[in-house]
């Protein structure tokens, strides 16, 4: 027993990333070895069958556990961010939050235009029988939202009706930010518990997409790996226009000053940092030291910057929208209309803003976005599923132009309050 302790203990002390790349690599190794002997026959396939079979159960695993605590950490995290969050009263803040906001729709709009012009698809399982499709008109759009809405709490977190959950969410977050500051707490510890919870489910990573990508790969061969590599293609592509272009665009309007001497200062001294450490609140140290070096007002970014961490998220609205519109491709009977996209940005950036801060926390709001689309919980958890095989470039980029974005837009800010 001891023994299996120590291998526990060096297990959850180990790095997750290198754990996830020995699970991409041992899997795809496994894979290939399987899909060879479909060529062979026999004996061999049928004893080839067996293996990832056995193997695809740590895979299914893994993917029923995000699927049984994704909706409980929707509501609870939105709900505390509403209830517990201060976005203090000093001068400033509300073009902040504004630039905050702006920032994250737009990501999600370039999202989706990234996703229309380079279009993903995913081998999933289960496509074939999926009989969803999305509606075809505004009208249609809302009718569905509005009774998805209105779903019976219970019935919405059982069920995984994420429009419904996240309505509740506000409205209770809304409800309740008059409370006790103990109430207040009681709830900052019911989201810090569930988070530890998805934390350790996010620890058995390595062990799902080890058992993933090996049937992946067993079952399709090189068009699971096409299709990953293209995803990480559109979502970095993605995330990098917004950080150069999109960025770079809003503080010249708000400034009309040249912007790319303060982005590139932010990418060089905030991203890097943020992309291996993969956590916008571990980099709050670094960005604060960041805006006091640049000469930014101490009163605003002593409070911009920790809000930033947590409602600033560019990169989490790329991707929410990019592998929602992955999981539309992959059925070929669901048609997006402009209605469906604008909305499905404004979806995007809503649940961006209340993604959690673990590693590979935005992931889990992607179900939010397909729910838009009347895709099943079973097939947007598989596209999650797929996010955290390739989250090991994802989620740093994704980090790098969250944290990186929160020292651009505060110091646009600083600058236009006067003394």
């Amino acid at each position: 027993m001891s023994a299996i302790s120590k291998m526990a203990k060096r297990y959850a002390d180990g790095n997750l990333i290198v754990q996830i790349l020995i699970g991409i690599t041992i899997g795809a190794i496994i894979g290939f070895w399987g899909h060879s002997q479909l060529a062979v026959g026999g004996e061999e396939v049928e004893f080839a069958n067996k293996i990832l079979n056995t193997i695809a159960i740590l895979g299914n695993l893994f993917v029923g556990a995000l699927k049984a605590v994704a909706p409980v950490l929707v509501f609870v995290l939105v709900a505390t961010s509403i209830i517990t969050k201060d976005f203090g009263e000093t001068k400033g803040m509300g073009r902040v939050v504004a630039l905050y906001l702006t920032g994250t729709f737009l990501a999600a709009v370039v999202a989706v235009c990234a996703s229309f012009m380079f279009p993903v698809e995913l081998v999933l399982k289960g496509v074939e029988s999926a009989k969803m499709s999305a509606p075809q008109n505004v009208i249609d759009v809302l009718k569905d939202l509005i009774f998805k809405m209105v779903q019976n709490p219970v019935t919405a977190i059982g069920s995984g009706n994420y429009i419904g959950i996240i309505t509740w969410a506000v409205g209770a977050g809304i409800a309740m930010r008059g409370c006790t500051k103990e109430t207040k707490n009681v709830f900052k510890d019911v989201s810090d518990g569930v988070t530890k919870i998805v934390k350790f489910v996010i620890r058995l990573a390595p062990f799902g997409i080890f058992g993933l990508v090996a049937i992946s790969i067993h079952e399709t061969g090189f068009d699971a790996l096409a299709g990953y590599l293209k995803l990480i293609f559109v979502l970095v592509g993605a995330m990098l226009f917004v950080a150069f272009v999109i960025n770079p665009l809003m503080a010249f309007v708000v400034t009309r000053k040249n912007p790319y001497p303060l982005v590139m200062t932010s990418i060089k001294e905030s991203a890097v940092t943020a992309f291996f450490t993969r956590s916008s609140a571990a980099n709050i140290p670094v960005n604060m030291a960041l805006c006091k070096k640049l000469g930014l007002k101490e009163e605003l970014y002593s409070i911009s910057i920790p809000l930033g961490a947590t409602i600033n998220m560019a990169g989490a609205a790329i991707t929410i929208s990019i592998l929602a519109l992955a999981a539309v491709n992959s059925l070929d009977h669901v048609t997006v209309s402009f209605s469906d996209a604008l909305l499905l940005s404004f979806i995007s950036a809503i649940g961006a803003c209340g993604a959690s801060g673990v590693a590979g926390g935005s992931l889990l709001l992607v179900p939010l976005a397909c729910a838009l689309f009347g895709i099943s919980d079973d097939i947007a958890m598989q596209v999650v599923a797929v996010g955290f095989i390739i989250g090991v470039i994802q989620d740093s980029v994704e980090t790098a132009l969250n944290s990186s974005s929160d020292v651009v837009f505060t110091a646009i800010a600083s600058e236009t309050i006067k003394d």
